[in-house]
């Protein structure tokens, strides 16, 4: 996708060295840096921290951290530890245990002196497959939007999303937003609703610098706001992404979206949720009673971070001084609320069923 008309990934290796680059997205929208892991405990902090996010990109740094890994320590031991670390730095998206097990399935057979070079390979093939998936969701999505334009009139189709599912949370052309850039550069007319996504504002500082950035025309929504909109036909599809999405179609998201579906339902608004395989568990069947869910800082919810007149990053508090907080990183939205599922071999409903016959090469049991 494009920053400042460049096209750019969300991560690479380094050319000089064996170093991994990401975006520091703790500091988007008003800045944009870089950072070069050069570690594991590097990659594990990436994912803790949330210089990296979405659950697509998680695995794919995790990937990566294991090949970091391995040029510190590349004995079973080293293997071992690196994977369990991983695992360990962030407990909902299924992704990262994903591709945390990928590397070391594929690594654990080979003698130590032969990890390095196979896990940098490995985490690349992940990363370039995670870009593959995504444009397969564009380009299934984008056949959804232009049904639905159809009925427009030559007006423009109002697509609504949350957090953001886009390539920043990817390697590359995002989840839900897949199908909105495939359909801008198509031609499409269309309008999209950035709800802000509060506590941390995903929303307005990421998706909307991502549609700034590649010119998809946008307005960034307090959260509250989605239901009205709904309510007075000013919106037309919402389609959202997700970091777990259970084996009978329960759909684990940012906090947030079960209101939203919620509303969608009660409006007759369209509510798909982009779902690429490696984010569906098909271990898990009950997704309000077995996802964990992750409860984070109070500090986000009690602050907020922007820049001021003269430009300068600064930290504020919004809450009394002594008022406790709670946090809670996610919600489950029941599969009955949720239209349809996005994945790369195309839209399913989103029943046990029918995912199983989408896809009986992942079935457990």
């Amino acid at each position: 996708m494009k920053v400042k008309g460049q096209d750019t990934r969300s991560i690479w290796v380094d050319e000089v060295g064996l170093g991994v680059v990401v975006i520091d997205q703790t500091l988007l929208p008003h800045h944009f840096a870089t950072r070069r892991l050069e570690s594991l405990d590097h990659a594990a902090m990436a994912i803790r921290d949330m210089w990296v996010r979405g659950a697509p990109l998680i695995g794919a740094t995790a990937a990566y951290g294991v090949a970091l890994a391995m040029n510190e320590d590349d004995s079973d031991h080293g293997l071992h530890e690196a994977c369990r670390l991983l695992v360990a730095a962030r407990p909902t998206a299924v992704n990262l245990a994903w591709a945390v097990e990928e590397m070391h399935r594929l690594l654990s057979p080979l003698i130590p002196s032969e990890r390095q070079h196979a896990a940098y390979a490995a985490a690349a093939a992940i990363a370039d497959e995670d870009v593959a998936i995504n444009a397969a969701i564009g380009d299934h999505g984008l056949h959804l939007i232009l049904e639905l334009a159809k009925a427009k009139a030559g007006r423009p189709l109002n697509v609504m999303t949350h957090c953001n599912a886009g390539w920043l949370a990817t390697v590359d052309w995002g989840t839900a937003t897949a199908p909105i850039y495939k359909a801008h550069e198509a031609g499409i007319l269309l309008h999209v609703f950035v709800s802000e996504t509060r506590p941390r504002n995903q929303g307005a500082f990421l998706t909307a610098w991502e549609m700034a950035n590649h010119g998809v025309p946008h307005t960034v929504i307090v959260d509250n706001a989605a239901g009205h909109l709904m309510q007075h036909g000013q919106v037309d599809l919402i389609i959202v992404g997700t970091d777990r999405t259970t084996a009978q179609g329960d759909v684990c998201n940012k906090i947030g979206t079960y209101l939203k579906a919620l509303a969608a339902k009660d409006n007759g608004v369209p509510f798909y949720v982009a779902a690429p395989s490696p984010s569906i568990d098909f271990a898990m069947k009950d997704g309000l009673r077995e996802i964990p869910i992750e409860t984070r800082s109070a500090e986000e919810v009690t602050h907020i971070a922007g820049v001021d007149a003269e430009g300068q990053r600064r930290q504020v508090r919004l809450t009394p001084q002594g008022s406790p907080a709670v946090n809670h990183g996610f919600d489950v939205t029941p599969a009955r609320l949720v239209t349809g599922l996005i994945t790369e071999r195309g839209i399913v409903a989103a029943t046990e069923e029918a995912l199983a016959q989408m896809f009986p090469d992942r079935v457990v049991g």
